[in-house]
């Protein structure tokens, strides 16, 4: 009998594999929607931005914006890579996105091969859904981050189980994770609270000692202070100029209630399932179902963290909720049926476990959601529009955007290949200034009355746009600020009252208007 197990293993892997086909679907659906069209507005315009580093316009003297300078700098290889090879920035950026994908699930088998039939086939079905389960929100910062926290969670349990690990792959899991963790200062919650499970572990079996000497949490420590240390000597102006702006200006922008922000589908919904899970994980051993689903459950609590402090309710926000609490039900539910049932029975159940779990997310994920939606309506969406317009009269070449809104300009310029000529990607520092009316009444301040940021944008937009002045002007109708003197406002207006825009303006023409942007294209 012992002679005759290994014979038949491969015959059973093989038979795994064929019927687990139908739970690499959802994973399929969603990598067909993370290439397709549009590009997150958000990536898309981070993207630009890195474009234009690449192209030498130094970031926070020539470009500015209010986040952190390491996204920026993770997507200058995409900048370079289209440089380089005939694929564009986009197509560049989402391969680029892909590899990380296969690298992070990679490391995380490495670090923890599955313990059994129906564990091998979640982990083959749901780990790639979950890296792509972002969908239209593939490539932010929350999904970047999630990702990158998988193998440090994988590792976690490892150092909680006290498992050795190679010092190569405790570094790049680490070096990996500390990038994830310092795109946003908000997901350090993820790893505090993870730390934490790891502390009360290592309590309960007496190795807290050992666990204060363990070199990743040290490793992060120090990863995050070299990263700020690049900030303040290879990015002064981000402390110096960026960050008082966006204190006085940015971060009461919008800003709803903590229960506006709560009740909104996305953050209710993504709040009542990471408190369901915590307390399913809280209530279940560690002997049968291991210490990762505890560790999935820390770093759901952090992500939601990270959205609420956020005060906006957006879905990408919620996307680390979505990966971490789809991996961990999958993990659990696997487990269990790897321990509590014959294996002969766990091989029968593991591709429907698979293919129930991979649907269920699927179908979580995608109600209220905004993939596959955007992706079926791209020709006939704003983005769509927008972009054939561009095509037609403005191809490669430069812009003007004066919007509250990223969206649609991002992405529909980085598919023309068009260069923007504004340092913002927006307006929202002019919808800051002008939450409340001016004091004497007035639709606009004069410049004499106007404080230094609205002077700046005021006379940054002039320059920039006299300076270069580009084959298309976009201008949203609607700047998102209240009506002041029995009138809208009306950026156009606004901008002419000074003489350098007003002179650059005589060369451009009314050339249509498409979901409420007007467009305008040069004379000469």
């Amino acid at each position: 009998m012992p002679d005759t197990l290994p014979k038949h293993e491969p015959a059973n892997r093989q038979i795994s594999l064929l019927a687990l086909l139908p739970a690499f679907l959802p994973a399929l659906l969603f990598l067909a929607l993370v290439v397709s069209p549009p590009l997150n507005q958000d990536v898309a315009a981070v993207l630009s931005f890195a474009e234009r580093m690449a192209a030498g316009e130094p970031l926070y003297a020539r470009l500015i914006d209010v986040n952190p300078p390491l996204i920026f700098l993770l997507n200058l290889p995409a900048a370079w890579l289209a440089q380089w090879t005939p694929l564009d920035a986009v197509q560049s950026l989402l391969l680029l996105l892909l590899g990380f994908c296969l690298l992070v699930a990679w490391l995380c088998m490495r670090l923890h091969p599955p313990r059994g039939p129906a564990e091998r086939a979640m982990m083959l079905a749901l780990l790639p859904l979950v890296l792509l389960v972002a969908g239209y929100d593939f490539g932010q910062r929350e999904q970047i981050m999630a990702a990158a926290a998988l193998p440090y969670l994988f590792l976690a349990e490892r150092r909680i189980e006290g498992q050795r690990t190679g010092g190569a792959m405790v570094a790049t899991v680490t070096l990996i994770a500390a990038i994830g963790f310092a795109l946003k200062p908000h997901f350090l919650a993820v790893p505090a609270l993870v730390e934490a499970v790891v502390l009360l572990a290592a309590m309960r079996r007496g190795r807290l000692g050992a666990a204060f000497r363990d070199a990743v949490p040290w490793g992060l420590a120090g990863l995050w202070a070299a990263y700020l240390a690049l900030i303040v000597f290879g990015f002064p102006a981000y402390f110096g100029q960026v960050v008082p702006l966006v204190w006085d200006y940015y971060v009461g922008l919008g800003d709803a209630s903590f229960w506006q922000v709560m009740l909104t589908e996305e953050l209710f919904t993504a709040s009542l399932m990471t408190f369901c899970l915590c307390l399913f994980t809280a209530r279940i051993g560690t002997l049968t179902l291991g210490w990762l689903p505890r560790l999935l459950a820390a770093a759901m609590l952090g992500g939601l963290a990270a959205a609420l402090v956020q005060h906006k309710g957006w879905s990408y926000h919620v996307v680390p909720v979505w990966m971490f609490g789809g991996l961990l039900c999958g993990v659990a539910l696997s487990r269990a049926v790897d321990a509590l049932l014959p294996r002969a029975t766990a091989l029968r159940l593991a591709p429907m476990l698979a293919t129930g779990a991979g649907v269920a997310l699927t179908l979580l994920v995608m109600r209220g959601g905004e993939a596959p939606w955007r992706e079926f309506n791209y020709h006939n969406g704003p983005v769509g529009r927008l972009a054939a317009w561009l095509q037609k009269e403005a191809p490669e070449g430069r812009l003007l955007v004066l919007s509250p809104d990223i969206y649609p300009a991002y992405p529909a310029l980085n598919y023309v290949e068009n260069q923007p000529v504004l340092r913002f990607m927006s307006t929202w520092l002019l919808q800051s200034v002008y939450e409340t009316c001016p004091e004497n009444g007035a639709r606009f301040r004069e410049p004499a009355q106007m404080s230094e940021a609205e002077r700046y944008l005021y006379e940054s937009v002039a320059q920039d746009f006299a300076a270069r002045p580009p084959e298309a002007v976009m201008v949203a109708r609607d700047a998102h600020i209240p009506w002041c003197a029995g009138q809208p406002f009306d950026m156009i207006t606004y901008f002419t009252r000074h003489p350098l825009f007003a002179e650059t303006w005589r060369h451009y023409r009314p050339a249509g208007e498409t979901d409420g942007y007007l467009l305008f294209e040069r004379k000469d």
